[in-house]
């Protein structure tokens, strides 16, 4: 009888340039290695989270329960953009080899299902082969290579040093790719579909707080500005002297703070309170597109009745 076949489901653009929504087949008989890389590095598929366990020589057992929240903000929005990859046990059993922030904050988020890569048993040489390979397409967006960059880090153990030498990358190009991981999935999201580039997103990787990255993000697209003039907007907020002018005319009260987090809470947003010293301000709420902008006027729709 034939295996059930796991459900797919298209991943969008950016992944899906990594993926050919193969059937994950744990256990290939004697087949060629162009074929066995090719499903290394493109075997992803949707499944259940009651089907994963996690790994028990898992070494981090504490994560920070702000970033795990965050986190878990982020997937209600946008869903899991980065797979969680796992080894197949059995024909409805997995576990986890990379990926456990990501897996508890789907939990946290009430996702029943996550994309995730599978892989062989055994295969470690075979997907460190298949990724270094993968990565020397010339069709990759800066998003791909740095997802492929984390795999390897994450699944074959390296540490930048080594993962520079497998790549033929200096350590400092690896380094780059890799915070771009740590941007907001709507400038990550960017870079995929190419509305800004590596160079770009680069200089919005050097701010340090999201809704200022999201802010210069908006400018930089609105106004299509270059590279260069992005790095010069990006140091005018964040030089010595604009951080200390900022600090001292725009730091909101402390009353201030606790209504914008109060906001930002219950609308599930980040939610940003500008107030002048005459007292007048504003309230800005982003949106990521027609349906979260209805999901936000439903919230507040409710609050107001």
């Amino acid at each position: 009888m034939a295996k059930k076949k796991i459900k797919k489901r298209e991943l969008g653009k950016g992944i899906a340039a990594l993926l050919s929504n193969m059937d994950a087949n744990p256990n290939p008989g004697p087949i060629e290695t162009e074929e066995v890389i090719k499903e290394l590095t493109n075997n992803v598929a949707m499944i259940a989270l009651n089907m994963v366990e996690v790994n028990p020589w898992q070494p981090r057992k504490r994560f920070m329960e702000s970033e795990l929240n965050e986190l878990t903000e982020s997937i209600k929005v946008h869903g899991l953009i980065q797979p969680i990859t796992v080894r197949r046990l059995s024909q409805n059993a997995y576990q986890l080899i990379s990926g456990e922030r990501r897996l508890r904050a789907s939990k946290l988020a009430g996702l029943t299902e996550v994309p995730a890569y599978i892989r062989i048993a055994n295969d470690q040489e075979m997907l460190e082969m298949a990724l270094v390979e993968n990565i020397q397409r010339a069709d990759l967006n800066a998003m791909e290579v740095a997802f492929t960059y984390q795999r390897l880090i994450d699944e074959c153990s390296l540490t930048h040093e080594e993962l520079s030498q497998r790549v033929a990358k200096n350590r400092t190009s690896v380094t780059n790719y890799l915070r771009l991981l740590k941007l907001p999935p709507e400038i990550q999201n960017s870079v995929k579909d190419k509305t800004i580039t590596m160079g770009h997103a680069r200089a919005l990787a050097g701010v340090n707080e999201i809704m200022l990255q999201l802010d210069l993000f908006n400018k930089v697209v609105n106004n299509k500005l270059s590279v260069r003039a992005t790095e010069e907007l990006v140091k005018s907020y964040t030089s010595p002297k604009a951080s200390s002018a900022k600090n001292a005319a725009g730091r909101l009260p402390d009353e201030y703070m606790r209504v914008q987090d109060g906001l930002s809470q219950m609308l599930e947003a980040k939610v940003q309170l500008k107030r002048k010293s005459n007292g007048k301000g504003q309230i800005v709420i982003p949106f990521l597109n027609d349906k979260d902008l209805n999901r936000l006027l439903d919230l507040l729709e409710n609050e107001v009745l």
